[in-house]
């Protein structure tokens, strides 16, 4: 390809890349698949690498550099960020509200209220239509610049469709279900989880390594706009408008409202199970008046301006007594205390236990056996303890120590340098093996039916079975014996085992429990690598090579393989004739498919199958399931029992489909 040929192809990729960030990242609507997202990616990343100087740097391979930052340089706000003030209940919006009136002087005026998302302020400079730099609040005069992390970050655009200089506002957040995968890899390798998805996102944008903050996969709403030129709106509803225009993602659950009942309304009804539904944190709503030629009358005080206020939602919390502290050895060695609560009733869900962390939680905290304490779930999610309400000790109280030992094999418990967690090290300590088993057989892993936490348990307690490879060795005689495991049950058992040898690679991958590699990167080492001998030959800058594959994790992926132990297992399940080979979803035909290019949310109990596999047969005919019901959504799909999605779904307009019609649509597609 000469140079003319490759501008022009570069050009093209930048632009077909750029729509499917926005169309996956903005919208939530991907339309195409992730390894044919990838490989337009690699083509990209070899033409700019065999013409470097046509590298721009808002091309799509700029997200993430591979220099490791010195600190960050200070930067100074072109107009001042500042912060809002904070209601606390109906009086104080009212009294918002008095106070607005009373300096318009009977001027009219009406409010957008917008939810206010739980993560870190940001400021975002665009010069001729590409994003130049990014900086924290700081004090909101002086903030820190990090640009090269917000960088990473794919709903937020590197060039605009015109070519405007602005300043957007945004606020950086860490989705739900990222903050749970995270602290879950942080808590395999002992090091302190974050408390809230709040904290998550700031640590990440403070991480001097802008390849570690890819990993974190943050998100980011824009809520405002600083300055602009060339452009103008008349409101604030308009200005959210125009960001969205422009390919900013803006949060939907925006309201233009007449007057401070109707905002005391919409704030009301996000207090509940609505606000819990949501895919990531919110801590209160904003109100602001909509009318922005208002704002110089209405002016700022020293901190805060007149015009706006955060309603903030209290956390819900709840007094329990503190039974007992239990530990237990993970797959990876780390010993993670646990409280066993008297049960109690907390945010929607009855909470019994709630996780210490480690030694110096405990510590901190001051917590003894038989205490009364304060729990609440952290960002609404994990339920921790909160504080020890100590007027109420009675002197029975008996202190925590962590144990000295392994509870499993009694090796001596070692803290290794720069973690705060206890591990046991011990490689033959059968809390490895038995719990790596459980979560190679796991739904999300191999999915072997049948095969629970309690038959492993007594698989391994009897020595039939001391690593995954040997379930594939089973036989009738071996099962028969086990408690509640009759000879119809043996055979299902069987079954489901010899079922399992054909699962695609990436389930294999998952299920051998590699530190850090969860289940996407999983997919994303079988799509590349295609089968398990060649990720094993992998090199370190092969694993660099594939997206989303960081050093740490292509490191623990090189030494996983280098161990004699895990090569002993592979090549028994080799010799069992488990599947190597990663299997490729047949395509369906989009144009004919009633599922091609519509977001669909699943809810109650399908009796044909599970929704998991219902969400795989919609995914693999070109619709898109999320998780929560919103504007955007195209189908609900209501199964027995459904809960408030489906009220969603109705209060919203969408429709609704009954598992017949659905099954009906499966096949209409191809099922």
């Amino acid at each position: 390809m000469n140079r003319e040929q490759a501008i022009e192809r570069i050009e093209e990729l930048r632009s077909i890349i750029k729509q499917h960030d926005y169309q996956y990242f903005v919208l939530d609507q991907p339309t195409i698949s992730d390894s044919k997202y990838d490989k337009l990616m690699q083509e990209l990343i070899e033409l700019e690498t065999e013409f470097p100087d046509l590298i721009t740097p808002d091309s799509p391979t700029q997200r993430v550099g591979g220099q490791v930052l010195e600190g960050f340089a200070k930067v100074r706000h072109r107009t001042p960020m500042l912060s809002l003030a904070n209601a606390f209940g109906e009086g104080d919006l009212r009294d918002f509200d008095r106070r607005i009136k009373s300096l318009v002087a009977g001027e009219p005026f009406d409010y957008v209220a917008e939810l206010k998302i739980d993560g870190l302020a940001v400021s975002l400079i665009y010069e001729n239509g590409r994003f130049v730099r990014g900086a924290t609040r700081g004090d909101g005069e002086v903030g820190e610049d990090i640009t090269a992390n917000l960088k990473t970050i794919k709903a937020l655009p590197l060039s605009l469709p015109k070519p405007l200089t602005m300043e957007v506002r945004g606020e950086a957040y860490l989705p739900k279900r990222e903050f749970e995968r995270i602290n879950r890899q942080r808590a395999e390798v002992g090091e302190p989880l974050f408390a809230n998805p709040r904290n998550a996102a700031a640590g990440s944008l403070r991480q001097l390594d802008p390849r570690i903050v890819a990993e974190r996969n943050l998100s980011i709403f824009a809520y405002g706009i600083g300055s602009i030129e060339g452009e103008s709106a008349g409101t604030h509803a308009e200005a959210l408008d125009l960001l969205q225009q422009l390919g900013f993602k803006v949060n939907p659950e925006r309201r233009v409202l007449p007057d401070i009942d109707a905002v005391i309304a919409f704030v009301e009804s996000w207090t509940g199970e609505r606000r819990a539904a949501l895919p990531y944190e919110i801590d209160g709503i904003v109100i602001k008046v909509n009318q922005t030629h208002l704002y110089p009358r209405l002016g700022t005080t020293a901190k805060s301006p007149r015009w706006a206020i955060a309603y903030k939602f209290a956390a819900e919390q709840a007094e329990t007594v503190l039974r007992e502290i239990t530990v237990n050895v993970g797959r990876t060695g780390v010993v993670t205390p646990t409280a066993v609560l008297e049960p109690v009733r907390l945010a929607g869900t009855t909470v019994s236990r709630a996780t210490l962390h480690n030694e110096d939680i405990i510590r901190q905290l001051g917590v003894m056996i038989g205490d009364t304490v304060v729990v609440q779930k952290a960002g609404d999610i994990i339920p921790e303890i909160v504080r020890v309400v100590t007027e109420k000790r009675t002197g029975a109280e008996k202190p925590f120590s962590m144990p000295t030992h392994c509870p499993e094999c009694g090796a001596e418990l070692v803290r290794l340098q720069g973690e705060v967690a206890v591990r046991c090290i011990n490689p033959q300590c059968p809390a490895h093996n038995r719990e790596g088993i459980i979560h190679f057989v796991s739904r999300d892993a191999m999915n072997i039916e049948g095969l629970g936490e309690q038959i492993v348990k007594q698989l391994f307690d009897s020595g039939l079975v001391r690593d995954p490879a040997d379930l594939y060795y089973l036989t009738m005689d071996d099962l028969l014996p086990l408690e509640r495991m009759g000879k119809k049950s043996a055979q299902n058992l069987l079954e489901s085992i010899a079922k399992s040898k054909d699962n695609s690679l990436e389930r294999l991958i998952f299920g051998l429990g590699i530190r850090f590699v969860g289940e996407k990167a999983a997919k994303l080492l079988a799509d590349h690598f295609d089968t398990l001998d060649n990720l094993m030959r992998a090199s370190v800058e092969e694993l660099l090579a594939v997206p989303e594959i960081g050093p740490k994790m292509a490191d623990s992926i090189q030494e996983y393989f280098a161990q004699e132990s895990a090569r002993q297992v592979i090549e028994k399940l080799r010799q069992a004739g488990v599947n190597f080979a990663y299997q490729r979803p047949a395509a369906v035909a989009a144009e004919d498919s009633p599922f091609a290019g519509k977001t669909f949310v699943l809810t109650g109990t399908l009796a044909a199958m599970d929704r998991k596999e219902a969400a795989r047969l919609i995914e693999q005919r070109g619709g898109k399931v999320t998780g929560s019901v919103s504007k955007n959504t195209d189908y609900v799909i209501a199964g027995e029992k459904a809960g408030s999605k489906l009220d969603k779904a109705k209060q919203l307009g969408v429709e609704v489909l009954d598992e017949e019609t659905f099954l009906a649509w499966l096949e209409e597609a191809g099922a």
